[in-house]
């Protein structure tokens, strides 16, 4: 099967399918006249206004509105000041909901980028690619390339980092695909 960019109607699907259908699919990013990918092996869903894990859980902002719109579009955010992070907004316009993309395997070693800093720096996401609608094919998008994910292969867990939000808390909306044996870790350096 030859690679295709995922549309709008695979993003406008209920967070946690997209979320779980996420995982080996390949991020690809082409800045300037390079393109990397990553296959996706970890996400987490953040689900509506009524999810206190959500940025939208806080209602409507600057920040969130890119959350309240069309499926298929990225949400890139800063953390800690430093570190970006990138979600797909899922669902329907006007419920906020979005998949986080935690960790990627890098498509040419086989190395583990893990964490949604580094996943970032390695394909180069920044705020300047906020809101960009990924269903369009042009500096970032995800493909699906044939391959299948075995429900077997999938991990659940808690998501990381939303201790604050009581109950919501611990919902097991995190989504890793079970480690390669060939997965190499990839240095901070």
């Amino acid at each position: 099967m030859a690679a295709r960019i995922l549309k709008r109607p695979y993003f406008s699907r209920p967070t946690l399918q997209v979320a779980r259908s996420l995982l080996g699919k390949y991020l690809v990013r082409k800045n300037g006249r390079k393109t990397l990918a990553g296959r996706i092996v970890e996400v987490e869903a953040y689900i509506g206004m009524e999810d206190r894990a959500c940025h939208a859980s806080k209602g409507r902002t600057a920040r969130t509105e890119v959350m309240f719109g069309p499926a298929g579009i990225s949400y890139v955010y800063l953390i800690y000041g430093m570190y970006h992070c990138f979600n797909i907004v899922t669902e329907r316009v006007g419920y906020p909901s979005a998949v986080l993309v935690r960790a990627v395997e890098d498509v040419d070693t086989q190395a583990l980028i893990d964490g949604p800093g580094r996943v970032c720096r390695f394909l180069a996401i920044d705020r300047r690619l906020n809101r960009l609608d990924l269903t369009k094919g042009r500096a970032l998008w995800v493909e699906d390339r044939g391959g299948r994910t075995a429900a077997s292969a999938v991990t659940t867990g808690r998501r990381i980092g939303v201790d604050y939000a009581g109950i919501w808390a611990k919902r097991r909306w995190r989504f890793r695909l079970a480690p390669s044996q060939k997965l190499k870790v990839k240095s901070n350096k």
